[in-house]
């Protein structure tokens, strides 16, 4: 097969009578209530850009309220503690509810048109995802209502969000009802990179990927690392609110420094998984608007990586003010400053490509100037607080909120904004309307920059973030009145974007245009089953490099013209070269993600108000659910090769290494080992910085006896998986279900000889910080026993049914990794819990 720039046509004319109509009745969307079940990506994709605006709308309702309140010296519109409310869940919203969510919904909204692919590879799990953010998230904001709200602002700073400071259930919501989530960040984090590296057409090898694959690639990997230090954090500040467990109490072994740490861990690196997916965007914008290719391909790439990796030596910079060495603080500085390079890079980049082009005057060209000026000043403002002398002055002032406005507004909602104009057509058909467009992008520039400009000023001047009034006569009065007037500006810019959303954007079914000339694989012609065929790719912009691309694709002269297998179907091709490997056979419409989702959310914020009975039953809803989707998820291998075109032959099935399921339980590994990395840093910092000793004279270390017994029952259950393993292969299933059962006791005996080691001491979690994060580590282990437990069981299930053997196996390597991860795991935290002994 020859994957060059032009290559020969797959299939020949005229196509197989029928193939085209059993493609569509594949495809073919749910009517009345079961439109509900969807899990296609253009459903899933457009729903969750839906929910993330309502709730843009909803967070930029209560700053109205807020700049209201401000407006004047000495308002009373409301008091204190509501205000307290507004500002903090603005904040979780914005935050959590709208930038991290859109980016991602948009990633699936447009991947798979952009990969040329019919869909992602797990299409359940992305319905999953938005259903468990949607509920949970409606659910969540309704807390304001009800003097429920959390109130210790969208950090949650300890000690103040401790028990003993903030007493009720305030805090718990912001805790536990922002775990659905970090559930479904997590879940579209794996969907996309396995998405991107498996999913792309023959062809598009990693250096012809559009630069916005390469952005929600870099994204993917942020949000596995990113996100587990705050699920950590959030775990560790419930335990201590419902246990008592001192992580964050600086008299009992805890520090409140340590929230911090974990929380800037997540915290800037999610400034730019908000900002690279815009990047991303507006590369692709930039292009197309200019009609040339863009220029420094290569080197945005690298400057992507480069500002992804930098942005995780950043989190100190919110801490400049905390009272660390000043030796750290250089560092942090340095890296502040520094990833102000990769980004310039981009810009002047974007900046040349429009120059060398003949630009289009249209609606998304006058949102990327805007995003240019925007987000340049909100940069330089943070180079302005790299320097930590002026930070010292300026920490904890407007200024700060200033420059956070500046760079979120202008790096992530302008280009999205850019987008919804610009993508618009590929879904409905036809464009939104020019005249409101243009309208809103000048009210929205006007509108940001005479709200947040004169912060800065304010900021200067002294007036401290997080208040609810300030006394008249310190000259802050026309700053604040000014920044009142230009956030009711902007809301009304942002306002005429909703109408015309709502007067012109229709959904249709079949959309064959290319409005704006562009020259990626999004604007092939696309219906309910995507596009006709997978295209054969050879050059970045394949549109402008093969003009009869679209009539091919859409005529099914590429490869997969219909349905091989008789349901949905997709290519697979390998990670790095894009050579078609197998076919993956997609699940269709399903009630199950939306009882998954909907049992999620019950589940976490049932356990808020202690509802335990409804907890439970959500719990049980959401679990049985995903179990029942996932008996459906390994279908049987149908040993034969289907022709696809071009005389390619594909199997509909593989394991191994080779398939997307052994990629997405690595990609979960990841995810799952960064949280453990997270405890073990915990253990770690207050270990450093405890002076009455880790543990304190006056307790026990865990006993070396049990802990032993634990190492050796870990290493039993890694063994057990190996000879499984072999057992499979040699078509031994008896020997396969002897071995998990093994591995399923050594597993139980492993974790109870890991919590007789420290039960059988004077070590309580409650006493101190050391026996806190002890007792944590063998907790997380406890929850590992359980999810392997069902893990094992459900592959003993499938086997005793004749449902796993040496070829089908995929469940099994899944119930393989996940053992060899548990093992290593429980000998790494027993060895950590050890480490204060061995540095006697």
């Amino acid at each position: 097969m020859s994957l060059d720039a032009s290559p020969e046509l797959p299939n020949s004319l005229p196509r197989p009578t029928g193939e085209f109509d059993r493609l569509r009745a594949v495809w073919e969307r749910p009517k009345g209530w079961r439109v509900l079940t969807q899990v296609n990506n253009t459903a899933i994709g457009l729903w969750y850009i839906g929910a993330a605006l309502l709730f843009l709308v909803l967070g930029g309702i209560l700053a109205l309220i807020m700049r209201t309140q401000l407006a004047v010296p000495g308002n009373n519109l409301v008091d204190a503690d509501l205000y307290n409310q507004l500002f903090t869940m603005h904040g979780s919203v914005m935050m959590f509810l709208f930038a991290v969510p859109v980016v991602e919904a948009i990633g699936i909204l447009l991947l798979p048109a952009m990969q040329g692919a019919r869909d992602l590879p797990f299409p359940r799990l992305s319905a999953y995802a938005f259903w468990a953010y949607f509920v949970g998230g409606l659910v969540f904001f309704t807390t304001i209502f009800f003097d429920l709200a959390p109130d210790g602002g969208w950090f949650m700073y300890p000690p103040l969000t401790s028990y003993e400071f903030s007493p009720g259930l305030r805090t718990d919501f912001w805790l536990l009802g922002i775990g659905f989530i970090e559930i479904s960040a997590i879940a579209g984090a794996i969907e996309i990179v396995v998405g991107i590296l498996r999913t792309r057409p023959p062809g598009m090898t990693l250096d012809k990927m559009p630069i916005y694959l390469w952005a929600m690639l870099i994204v993917g990997a942020m949000i596995i690392f990113g996100f587990p230090p705050v699920i950590l954090a959030t775990a560790l500040l419930e335990l201590e609110r419902a246990f008592h467990w001192p992580f964050f109490l600086a008299e009992r072994g805890g520090d409140p420094l340590l929230w911090q740490h974990l929380f800037w861990l997540f915290g800037h690196p999610d400034v730019y998984i908000i900002f690279l997916p815009a990047a991303g965007l507006v590369s692709m914008m930039v292009a197309t608007m200019a009609q040339v290719p863009l220029i420094g391909y290569r080197w945005i790439v690298v400057a992507m990586l480069a500002t992804g990796t930098i942005s995780f030596a950043l989190w100190v910079h919110h801490m400049f003010a905390t009272g660390m060495p000043h030796l750290s603080l250089s560092f942090f500085s340095a890296a502040s400053m520094a990833v102000a390079i990769p980004a310039g890079l981009q810009v002047f980049s974007w900046i040349a490509t429009l120059w060398r082009g003949d630009v289009q005057r249209a609606t998304p060209t006058y949102f990327l100037l805007g995003f240019f000026g925007v987000f340049v000043l909100g940069g330089l403002t943070g180079v302005m607080l790299a320097v930590v002398p002026y930070d010292w002055q300026a920490h904890d002032t407007y200024f700060v909120v200033a420059h956070l406005h500046y760079v979120l507004i202008g790096g992530m909602l302008f280009p999205v904004f850019a987008g919804i104009y610009y993508w618009a057509p590929m879904i409905s058909g036809r464009r939104l309307s020019e005249r409101m467009g243009k309208w809103a992008c000048a009210i929205m520039f006007i509108g940001v920059n005479l709200t947040f400009f004169p912060m800065h000023i304010a900021g200067l001047l002294g007036m401290p973030r997080r208040v609810w009034t300030y006394a008249d006569g310190y000259g802050l009065e026309p700053y604040n009145l000014l920044s009142t007037v230009g956030a009711f500006v902007f809301a009304a810019g942002i306002s005429i974007v909703l109408l015309d959303l709502m007067l012109h954007f229709r959904p249709a079914g079949k959309v064959d245009t290319n409005p704006w000339n562009a020259g990626t694989l999004e604007w092939l012609p696309q219906d309910e089953y995507a596009i006709r065929s997978v295209p054969l790719v050879g050059s970045r912009e394949p549109l402008w490099d093969r003009a009869s691309l679209r009539k091919e694709v859409d005529e099914g002269q590429h490869y997969l013209p219909g349905t091989m297998t008789g349901g949905r179907e997709t290519i697979v091709t390998s990670a790095i070269d894009a050579r078609p490997e197998y076919l993956l056979r997609l699940p269709g419409s399903s009630w199950l993600p939306v009882l998954a989702g909907v049992g999620t959310a019950v589940f976490f914020l049932a356990l808020t108000v202690k509802w335990m009975i409804v907890a439970i039953t959500g719990a049980l809803v959401a679990l049985g659910s995903i179990l029942m989707w996932l008996w459906d998820s390994d279908p049987a291998p149908s040993g034969q090769l289907f022709d696809v075109g071009g005389g390619l032959s594909l199997p509909d099935y593989m394991s191994g290494s080779r398939s997307h399921s052994w990629w997405s339980m690595v990609v979960l590994m990841l995810v799952d080992g960064s949280i453990f990395a997270c405890l073990i840093f915990s253990f770690l910092y207050l270990w450093t910085v405890t002076l009455s000793g880790f543990p304190p004279e006056s307790l026990d270390m865990p006993l070396v006896g049990s802990s032993v017994a634990a190492v050796v029952a870990w290493l039993v259950v890694a063994g057990a998986l190996f000879a499984a393993n072999r057992a499979l292969g040699g078509s031994r299933c008896r020997g396969v279900s002897i071995a998990l059962l093994v591995a399923l006791m050594g597993t139980w005996l492993a974790f109870a000889a890991s919590l007789h080691a420290l039960t059988g001491t004077n070590l309580r979690p409650q006493l101190h910080g050391y026996a806190s994060t002890a007792y944590t580590m063998v907790a997380w282990q406890g929850l590992h026993a359980v999810l392997l437990t069902l893990m094992i069981g459900f592959t003993v299930a499938r086997l005793s049914l004749g449902m796993i053997d040496s070829v089908r196996r995929n469940v099994f390597d899944n119930t393989r990794i996940m053992s060899y991860y548990c093992a290593a795991q429980g000998i790494v935290a027993l060895v950590v819990m050890h480490s204060p002994r061995l540095a006697l």
